[in-house]
């Protein structure tokens, strides 16, 4: 076992697998530890047979080590399940497993995405608690027309032609030079989820900030730069809707919104971005867009749905010495509480 992996390493192992995700990579790792106070922890574990493991992982910086937590990744950054080049055996991966379990630290965990091979979740030792996502994924195989005509539901297309007669007008950058445009109607959501869910704009504004800060943003177009796109639409003139979209190999990823709703309503922007930042990772032969987490039957998977998208299962893996994260988790549901939030 080596650590952190070297950078070598992981890469091939990533480009080597067509299953890797954007954020199962030294790169994103590298926007990780450059947005929060966090360090790479990465492991690569190299067997007899020629099989090799990396698990992405990253600890806060100055903390003592029983009460830090190895995560792979932190809340808010998504999957990062381990990267091989191919499918390791019961035994490799319980020796994977059980490495990280004697790690000294109060929390260690693991967060698969959907479509792992089945060894991961069969050999995960008792200390490690599973936790179930809903996660979201449209397939692009066959190419844009067949998503169009046969995954595309009917009120999606409706919504694309509507936006298109509406004199939307979008532009695309993979320079970054669209991030505070982009950030400036994520502020914009940010104050619509906090009407909704009875929460002070001051606190939302407050959270939001800590876990999504503009910085953060800024730190992954620049570090992924061609592979990262802001799609902006406008419209009458002024900035109405806007995502972030990730790409690597096979797989394009629609990672953040913003919106200004009066505006992106009305003309369908959003629609019509997700639209053609399909038809642009299909241009690019992805054969995945992934749309992230959702609640089954919320309004957002709704949405995802309509765009083709299926909720697909998905798990995380915990193992926690001190229950810090349910002591968190208590402490977060009796503030809401106090406030009246309502979870949407």
């Amino acid at each position: 076992m080596t650590s952190p992996a070297p950078r070598e390493t992981w890469q091939r192992l990533a480009d080597g697998n067509d299953g890797t995700l954007i954020t199962q990579t030294p790169a994103w790792s590298d926007c990780v530890c450059a947005t929060d106070p966090l360090e790479d922890v990465s492991r690569l574990y190299e067997f007899g047979d020629g099989c090799a493991v990396v698990v992405p992982l990253a600890r806060r910086r100055g903390w003592p080590a029983r009460l830090i937590a190895h995560d792979s990744w932190p809340s808010e950054w998504g999957i990062g399940a381990p990267v091989t080049a191919g499918t390791p055996g019961p035994g490799q991966v319980r020796a994977v497993f059980g490495d990280l379990a004697r790690l000294r630290a109060n929390r260690v965990s693991v967060r698969f995405g959907p479509g792992v091979a089945p060894v991961w979740l069969s050999a995960a030792p008792s200390c490690f608690t599973a936790l179930p996502h809903t996660t979201y994924v449209l397939d692009l195989d066959g190419g844009f027309g067949e998503v169009w005509q046969r995954r595309f539901k009917g009120p999606v297309r409706t919504a694309v032609r509507k936006g298109e007669k509406a004199g939307v007008d979008v532009e695309v950058d993979r320079t970054g030079r669209l991030v505070p445009d982009f950030y400036a109607l994520y502020q914009h959501s940010v104050a619509r989820w906090a009407q909704q869910q009875h929460e002070p704009l001051a606190l939302a504004r407050w959270r939001r900030r800590r876990i999504d800060p503009l910085r953060k943003f800024q730190t992954v177009a620049e570090t992924l730069a061609d592979s990262c796109a802001v799609w902006l639409a406008s419209y009458q003139g002024r900035p109405a809707a806007a995502i972030m979209v990730l790409r690597h190999g096979p797989h394009a990823k629609y990672w953040r919104a913003g919106m200004v709703k009066e505006l992106a309503h009305p003309s369908r922007a959003t629609t019509l971005l997700h639209k053609l930042a399909i038809e642009d990772a299909c241009a690019a032969g992805c054969r995945f867009y992934h749309m992230g987490d959702s609640p089954p039957d919320s309004s957002v998977s709704v949405f995802k749905e309509r765009l083709g998208a299926r909720g697909l299962p998905s798990f995380g893996y915990r193992r926690e010495v001190l229950p810090l994260t349910a002591v968190d988790r208590m402490g977060r549901t009796a503030a809401k509480r106090l406030i009246g939030f309502k979870d949407e």
